[in-house]
């Protein structure tokens, strides 16, 4: 046990688990997308959905959209905030079969069309956890530097990967592959001891097979 564990997150209230885990899936979610959102679709599930507006889940969410972190003065404005910055968003409720309590879907939208799904839960203390990125089941915090890549199911890509972060002296502390069916396309997600440069990551972005490639460098 930290003293995280015992004190909880620095934070706006009044909730860590319904405000300072929203904002932080909000913010997590606006590093997924790898550009400013213009727009966001969220589904609200479970705890979420029937208490969430009482603990300004709602408003948390889209202030971690905007960028803001769990201790920001400025959450609760983050309607008009979003308003003023061209960011549209509707929020609707909906049962998620096997979901966390404390699930949110985000639909966004990037300025120059990149998509993403992201479905993320508060776990609790301000910590989150992601469980679908585009549909398909992961299971990752990026509490520690985080790579994502977008790959097809095939032989190889792996070791390939795993090479070129070994050329460039970076350590991969966990790695976990995931895919939406055989032969289709696969997500890799690894959690690294070193931040990967940006040399190394459009290395990635060059290799056959790689659809897409997200860089994770620090906590949200």
């Amino acid at each position: 046990m930290n003293l995280f564990d015992i004190l909880g997150p620095v934070m706006v209230g009044p909730s860590s688990s319904h405000t300072a885990g929203a904002v932080r899936i909000g913010n997590l979610g606006r590093k997924l997308l790898k550009e400013e959102p213009v727009r966001a679709d969220i589904l609200l599930h479970g705890s979420f959905a029937t208490t969430g507006v009482g603990h300004g889940t709602d408003c948390a969410l889209i202030a971690g959209l905007l960028g803001m972190r769990p201790d920001d003065m400025r959450i609760s404005d983050s309607f008009r905030i979003a308003k003023d910055r061209g960011l549209s968003f509707t929020f609707t409720n909906k049962t998620l079969k096997d979901a966390h309590p404390n699930t949110a879907v985000l639909s966004l939208y990037g300025k120059s069309g990149q998509h993403i799904e992201v479905q993320a839960a508060s776990i609790g203390g301000g910590r989150v956890m992601v469980h679908k990125l585009d549909g398909i089941e992961v299971d990752f915090s990026a509490e520690m530097p985080t790579l994502v890549v977008y790959n097809l199911d095939r032989p190889g890509y792996v070791s390939e990967v795993a090479d070129l972060l070994a050329n460039h002296k970076i350590n991969i502390a966990t790695m976990h592959l995931y895919r939406d069916k055989r032969g289709g396309y696969g997500v890799m997600v690894m959690e690294t001891d070193q931040p990967i440069p940006e040399d190394a990551l459009r290395s990635l972005e060059r290799m056959r097979g790689v659809r897409k490639v997200i860089f994770i460098n620090t906590e949200v």
